[in-house]
């Protein structure tokens, strides 16, 4: 019998219940549970960090009978019972009552859960009081999901709330340092890796397994995971879409793959994209639509960055950041906008989109942004611009992007002029879908931009208030379209110039290259 397909679902006890396809991962949680105390591990979200909370849940309660068949059957000890208690940040109501007034609430509904006498204390000392009292049962689980959501979801527009939300954090998590005899596991999980200083300063023990190649492939599915767990929807999918499986296979990868939580670990797809492609049958950004942080979009404005791959990171700038000290790339990849494509000298990563449908739904959400538009709004115009490009009339493409830069906002582009104008092209061929390079490094220098369509190859070099003919000139010099010729496609020189008084573009001029 085919399964039911995981359609939003994170309960464990319901999917096994319910018939709904569940991909073994209990090995890697036997691995965590039988090695250590104290984890963390941030994914994206949509990525099954609550299901392996309620796995973990169902697991300590002794649920025997919703682990029939899996790897860990055989091998827990299932004699052995913990109380649990589990928290998931995302639900407990703190944008309503604040922090304090919402783990308040939390910790009376466990504490009547768990028959206890009620205490009147604060959060942290309710919570000592909690774990004191459950311990008379057996060493405690604790299991917190999402511990960042009090923090991330100020970051937009209140850095005081998600900084004073820090601190509260900071001391619920210390009760759970204070008590380590009391406890067999704490499990957290979340989409960021705050500074250990600022909200994990009292768990110096903690484990963080987000970037341990023995548990990268823990969430999300490998491409085995995929073809063996999918056979009956592949091949359905397949028919449905009249292409041969292989072919299926590579525009799945090529749509949903490309996820890398360590440069030596292989990749996974997103568990939600692949689900609800397989439900629709049709290739859609499904994990993009479910909306994309207001902060991350904020914080890409503020730092004038419009552009925002490949590039070359730290370590450090994964996890060392603070509510008032965000690097926008360790951002970027924790929330999985990017991803680990190579570890270079030095320590450096190299980052870039995991995948078409992020890069596909990205750059619209980041065009849309910047020009004012939104909700497909701009459909309309990309259709129309990528249309008078491949006719080769760039007169009445310049006209419709002078038009575009007119009706933008000037606090935008008021900051970073020169990178302004020239992520807004940048950004609308890559929506065009077009072949699109910036900063093309050849051996004489760098291209700005190199755009390609079906019949044309254009070289494109930007200017700040100068001229078009210096703009032109530096392609000839530099003889940036030899790199090309053998596209065997006409190749044209193309130079703009943008005027930081007129705040648009105030000339431009198209030459044939040799």
């Amino acid at each position: 019998m085919v399964k039911k397909l995981l359609l939003g679902l994170q309960d464990f006890r319901e999917i096994i219940s319910g018939g709904y396809k569940y991909i073994d991962k209990t090995r890697y949680i036997y691995e965590m549970c039988s090695t250590g105390k104290y984890y963390f591990m941030s994914r994206p979200r949509r990525f099954g960090k609550s299901m392996t909370v309620s796995t973990l849940h169902e697991l300590y309660s002794g649920s025997r009978d919703l682990f029939k068949g899996l790897w860990i059957e055989d091998r827990w000890d299932w004699d052995k019972r913990n109380p649990v208690l589990r928290f998931n940040f995302t639900g407990i109501g703190f944008a309503k009552i604040g922090l304090d007034a919402a783990l308040d609430q939390k910790l009376d509904e466990l504490i009547k859960d768990f028959d206890l006498p009620a205490s009147q204390a604060i959060p942290s000392l309710k919570f000592e009081y909690l774990i004191k009292n459950c311990a008379k049962a057996g060493k405690v689980v604790v299991l917190i999901d999402e511990y960042d959501a009090p923090i991330t979801h100020y970051l937009a527009n209140d850095l005081d709330t998600a900084k004073a939300n820090r601190d509260i954090l900071r001391d619920f998590f210390v009760v759970l340092k204070n008590n380590d005899g009391l406890l067999e596991l704490v499990f957290l999980t979340g989409i960021s890796r705050f500074s250990r200083v600022g909200v994990f300063s009292g768990l110096n023990n903690l484990t963080d397994l987000s970037m341990d190649i023995e548990f990268a492939a823990m969430l999300g599915y490998t491409q085995e995971e995929l073809e063996s767990h999918f056979v009956e929807e592949i091949e359905l999918t397949a028919q449905k879409m009249q292409l041969p499986i292989p072919d299926l296979l590579q525009e799945i990868r090529r749509w949903y793959n490309g996820y890398r939580f360590h440069a030596d670990a292989e990749t996974v797809y997103n568990p939600y994209s692949i689900n609800l492609f397989f439900k629709h049958k049709e290739f859609r950004s499904f994990w993009f639509q479910t909306g994309t942080p207001l902060f991350l979009i904020n914080l890409l404005q503020q730092e004038g960055l419009y552009d925002v791959r490949p590039t070359l990171q730290s370590e450090e700038s994964f996890d060392t950041f603070s509510p008032d000290a965000i690097n926008p790339y360790g951002l970027l990849f924790q929330t999985g906008y990017l991803t680990i494509h190579a570890r270079k000298a030095f320590g450096l990563y190299e980052l870039d989109y995991p995948n078409y449908e992020v890069e596909h739904s990205m750059t619209r959400n980041l065009f849309e942004t910047i020009v004012g538009k939104q909700n497909g709004e701009a459909v309309p115009l990309v259709y129309k611009l990528e249309t008078l490009l491949e006719k080769r009339q760039v007169d009445q493409v310049i006209k419709q992007l002078q038009g575009l830069f007119k009706n933008v906002p000037y606090q935008l582009h008021e900051q970073y002029p020169e990178k302004f104008f020239y992520a807004v092209v940048h950004l609308l061929f890559n929506y065009m879908g077009l072949t699109v390079k910036s900063e093309v490094c050849t051996s004489d220098g760098r291209i700005d931009a190199m755009v390609e369509t079906p019949s044309w190859i254009y070289m494109i070099e930007f200017k700040l208030d100068e001229s078009v003919e210096t703009a032109l000139a530096q392609i000839h010099k530099k003889e940036y379209y030899q790199a090309y010729w053998l596209k065997d496609k006409p190749i044209l020189g193309l130079g703009i110039n943008f005027s930081s008084e007129s705040k648009n573009i105030s000339d431009w001029k198209l030459e044939e290259m040799p």
